[in-house]
């Protein structure tokens, strides 16, 4: 656990630090095995190893780990300061260390007589339930803090629906871009898989149907002319030919054999 505890300050990457972290947590928890704390022991593997190190880990997914770090002193002297207490740190926890002496764990079949969740719930809600109450409150009191600090202001009106479609109109116009939204995967090709692309009336694939990450690793599933004529076959009409009558002929053509 202390060499773990030490890769994480020199490590370079956050993700080897965090893996670090892991194994800190997890032989903190086998020592409270050791002592005869369950609780704990469960309470450290499923919360703290389990939930909150995850949670560091998808924000370094998110966040990204190829952001580098300014290396401009915002402070002058910070750097010989940070070495000074550094040391200083050093030479105390050797000090605490050379006269530290390990003995025999007593009072725990006396603490855990009851049972080690019993005697817990007991201890925290009698004598420190004052404490555990403050901590309870200080950690509401950061959770508040972390999310008006991570709140921004919006400078710009939220986009209506009407606003987006406009958006739409004009990219339309200015650049040609596809007006409606994206075709869905396997229309034409039977198939409704992300990786299935669907496919135009001449038979080639729409490269709109598919993800542009799934068309550059080159994971897309292939398609070609035998697929819509398989479908042509089923359907006995040809998706190329317009029908006779469309639009107002066709509209016209119905009024008229209404009135027959």
């Amino acid at each position: 656990m202390v060499l773990a505890a030490l890769g994480i300050l020199f490590v370079r990457k956050a993700v080897h630090a965090a893996l670090l972290l892991a194994v800190v947590m997890i032989s903190l928890a086998v020592l409270y095995a050791v002592l005869e704390a369950p609780f704990l022991f469960a309470v450290q593997i499923i919360v703290y190893t389990g939930a909150i190190l995850m949670l560091f880990l998808f924000v370094l997914m998110l966040v990204g780990v190829d952001a580098s770090d300014s290396t401009v002193e915002t402070i002058k002297g910070q750097r010989p300061l940070a070495w000074v207490v550094g040391l200083a740190f050093v030479v105390v926890m050797v000090v605490a260390l050379t006269q530290l002496t390990f003995g025999t764990a007593v009072g725990l079949d006396e603490a855990n007589s009851g049972g080690n969740v019993q005697a817990l719930a007991d201890l925290l809600f009698s004598r420190y339930v004052f404490i555990f109450e403050a901590t309870s409150a200080l950690l509401i009191t950061a959770a508040v803090g972390a999310m008006v600090l991570a709140h921004r202001e919006r400078l710009t009106p939220k986009k209506t629906q009407a606003d987006l479609a406009a958006d739409r109109i004009r990219a339309y116009g200015e650049s040609g871009a596809h007006l409606g939204p994206l075709p869905p995967p396997g229309v034409y090709a039977r198939h409704n898989a992300v990786d299935t692309p669907a496919l135009l009336p001449d038979g080639s694939p729409a490269p709109a149907s598919v993800s542009r990450v799934l068309a550059a690793r080159g994971t897309m599933q292939k398609t070609g002319l035998r697929d819509i004529d398989a479908i042509t076959d089923q359907l006995g009409v040809d998706p190329t030919e317009k029908p006779e009558t469309a639009g107002k002929s066709a509209a016209t053509g119905s009024s008229e054999e209404n009135e027959a």
